[in-house]
């Protein structure tokens, strides 16, 4: 084992409700602007909880050729666009040996919901000859962390924690361990996912885990608060 060394998160990428990059992410922070809203990717009026953190701006084409984005689920393009802005700030040069050294540690926790519902519709009104040949690759949860490693030459560790909530967490603390015993140089860590669809919604709703502050949704996340009433998806 390598001896443990210092751990320096040198580079950052954001894809969040309050958009996209780091910059508009902390402007909005310290103009203390939410990111939460009304539902619009598909009809809640029936659901009980119509409120959720929906990344208004994002274009998977501005990180990912036309061609490659229809194989990919949404939470795949998220994860591919925040890996992007955190290896183009870092400076990283991923080449050579180093490579081999160079992890990519990506927590998810429902994989591909949206791709799911899509597939078994089509499958049901079309029979199996409708289900696309990319479903599989889709919606595994670890093609998120295998697809930033095929695009930036990573061969080192590559896996994905699934840990609900705290799968993202998860990975970036793997990530700070593997490169403190010395057991990797660098990492591309962070979490991704993309459940705001009806299942995911109506499936949490159903445990009575959402909240229902509807008319007042950028007040409706207050974890630690005791009138909390629920979760906000995002």
């Amino acid at each position: 084992m390598k001896e443990q060394r210092r751990v320096v998160v040198t580079g950052l990428g954001v894809v969040s409700p309050l958009g996209t990059g780091v910059e508009k992410n902390w402007r909005a922070i310290l103009e203390g602007k939410s990111g939460i809203r009304k539902i619009t990717r598909f009809d809640s009026d029936p659901f009980a909880s119509r409120i959720a953190g929906e990344v208004p701006d994002f274009k998977g084409e501005d990180f990912i050729e036309p061609k490659e984005v229809k194989k990919m689920d949404l939470f795949i393009q998220y994860a591919l666009g925040a890996a992007a802005m955190a290896v183009e700030d870092s400076g990283i040069k991923i080449e050579g040996e180093f490579a081999d050294d160079v992890g990519v540690i990506i927590g998810v926790g429902l994989c591909g919901l949206d791709t799911i519902e899509v597939t078994h519709k089509a499958m049901l009104d079309g029979g199996p000859r409708k289900i696309s040949p990319f479903f599989i690759p889709k919606v595994i949860s670890n093609l998120a962390a295998g697809h930033i490693a095929i695009r930036y030459g990573a061969k080192g560790v590559n896996w994905t924690p699934t840990s609900a909530c705290a799968s993202g967490t998860h990975a970036i603390g793997e990530a700070f361990h593997l490169i403190r015993r010395g057991m990797q140089d660098a990492v591309i860590a962070g979490g991704a996912e993309s459940v705001i669809t009806p299942l995911g919604v109506g499936g949490f709703a159903a445990m009575k885990a959402l909240s229902t502050r509807n008319d007042e949704p950028e007040r409706a996340s207050r974890p630690f608060d005791k009138d909390r009433d629920g979760f906000v998806i995002g």
